[in-house]
């Protein structure tokens, strides 16, 4: 059940880095004022989750990728803020009211599924390993 949680998990992290370099536009306008060089930071974002998104499908390198995962998804929250506050528009279409209210909470989710997908110790395996 994990190795499929983390199937989805990497699919996720790959397809929205690939999003930051395609279609950069709404990152780009959801970045915070105060934060320096926009698009360099859109595209090294980018760049991390595609990383991430490899690297937890690696048992060599799925801590770090998830540690990374993690810092990254709680580093992006003010943007999710500024999208709440400012609008967000997707293909044209502005992204409706409750959806960017739902955006905050749901970092929390992607924090947790990336935790339980890749550092969570599974309990069974941990009594089998004593055994």
């Amino acid at each position: 059940m994990a190795a499929y949680s983390r199937a989805a998990l990497a699919l996720f992290f790959l397809g929205a880095g690939t999003a930051h370099f395609v279609v950069p536009g709404p990152y780009l306008a959801i970045m915070p004022r105060w934060i320096p060089a926009p698009a360099a930071l859109v595209a090294v974002s980018g760049a991390a989750e595609i990383l991430g998104g490899l690297g937890v499908c690696l048992p060599a390198t799925r801590a770090p990728a998830a540690w990374g995962l993690i810092a990254l998804l709680s580093a992006v929250f003010p943007a999710n803020v500024r999208a709440l506050s400012t609008g967000m528009t997707l293909g044209g279409y502005a992204v409706p009211l409750w959806m960017l209210w739902a955006r905050l909470p749901l970092q929390l989710v992607f924090i947790g599924w990336v935790y339980q997908a890749c550092l969570a110790t599974n309990p069974a395996s941990r009594e089998a390993k004593s055994s």
